[in-house]
C-alpha cells in the first residue's frame, strides 16, 4: 500500500471540531487501543524498560490525547507494585482537558499542555514513549522526534504506531463504519494506516537519525519501536 500524504481531520488546520466530537473520538479511540491491543502493546514495552530501573520511574507520553495509555500503564504499575510517576503531553488543550477530566482517580498522572519539543521539563524522564502519534508526522519531523526521544529519556523509549496494510486498511474501515458514532473516527482511522509505517520505513528513518532499535511487529497490525540506552 502506498503511504498517503492527505491531512487527518485532527490535523487539518481548515477544519474546526468541537469540543464534543473530539470527545466522542477519545473515547472511542481508548476503546479500540483496549480491544485492538493498543493498551497491550504499550504495557510489556514499559515493563520491558520498567525492570531494568531502581525507585520510582519516570514516565513521559508525548502527544498523549485523552489520556488513555496513561491510564493503562499507571494500572499496570500498580497491579506489579511499580511506583511510578506519569506525564502527559499534548498540543491539544481540549485533550489535555478531557483527560484530566478523565484521570481524577489517578493522582500520579499529571498533564501539560504544550508541543512535546517545546516542554521544559524539570529532570529527565526515566522512559520517554508515544503511540498513535507518530504517523501524524512527515519523515523530517519523525526523524527530528526520534532524536529528541533518545536525547530526553535515561533509560529507553517506547514507540507504537501503525503497519501500512491493505487488510488492516479495510478491516478498520468496515469496523468503524460499521460501530463508529465519531465521524472523526470513521475518516482519520483508515487513513491512519495509510500514513502509517512499514519494516522498511523505520529501517530508514533510524538510518537518517543515526542510531538503532528493534522494530518488532505486532498483532493488530502495529509495530513495537524499542530503544534502550546502553
Amino acid at each position: 500500500m502506498q503511504k498517503s500524504n492527505a491531512y487527518e481531520l485532527l490535523d487539518e488546520i481548515n477544519h474546526k471540531i468541537n469540543k464534543e466530537d473530539l470527545f466522542v473520538n477519545l473515547k472511542e479511540l481508548d476503546f479500540i487501543n483496549k480491544y485492538l491491543g493498543g493498551h497491550a502493546i504499550n504495557n510489556k514495552a514499559f515493563l520491558n524498560l520498567a525492570k531494568n530501573i531502581n525507585g520510582t520511574i519516570d514516565v513521559v507520553e508525548i502527544g498523549c490525547g485523552g489520556g488513555d495509555n496513561l491510564r493503562a500503564l499507571a494500572n499496570v504499575a500498580k497491579r506489579n507494585n511499580i511506583p511510578c510517576n506519569f506525564i502527559g503531553i499534548d498540543a491539544k488543550s481540549d485533550c489535555i482537558e478531557y483527560a484530566k477530566s478523565n484521570s481524577l482517580n489517578f493522582e500520579n498522572i499529571t498533564y501539560i499542555h504544550s508541543r512535546y519539543e517545546e516542554c521544559q521539563l524539570h529532570t529527565k524522564p526515566h522512559v520517554v514513549f508515544n503511540s498513535l502519534f507518530c504517523h501524524h508526522f512527515n519523515d523530517e519531523q519523525l526523524v527530528t522526534m526520534l532524536k529528541w526521544m533518545k536525547e530526553n529519556s535515561s533509560v529507553g523509549f517506547f514507540i507504537n504506531d501503525l503497519h501500512r496494510h491493505t487488510l488492516a486498511y479495510f478491516s478498520i474501515k468496515i469496523l468503524t463504519q460499521l460501530f463508529s458514532k465519531s465521524y472523526l473516527v470513521k475518516n482519520d482511522a483508515p487513513l491512519s494506516v495509510q500514513r502509517g509505517f512499514t519494516y522498511d520505513d523505520w529501517k530508514l528513518l533510524f538510518q537518517q537519525a543515526n542510531f538503532s532499535a528493534k522494530i518488532i511487529w505486532k498483532w493488530a497490525f502495529r509495530y513495537l519501536i524499542l530503544f534502550k540506552h546502553v
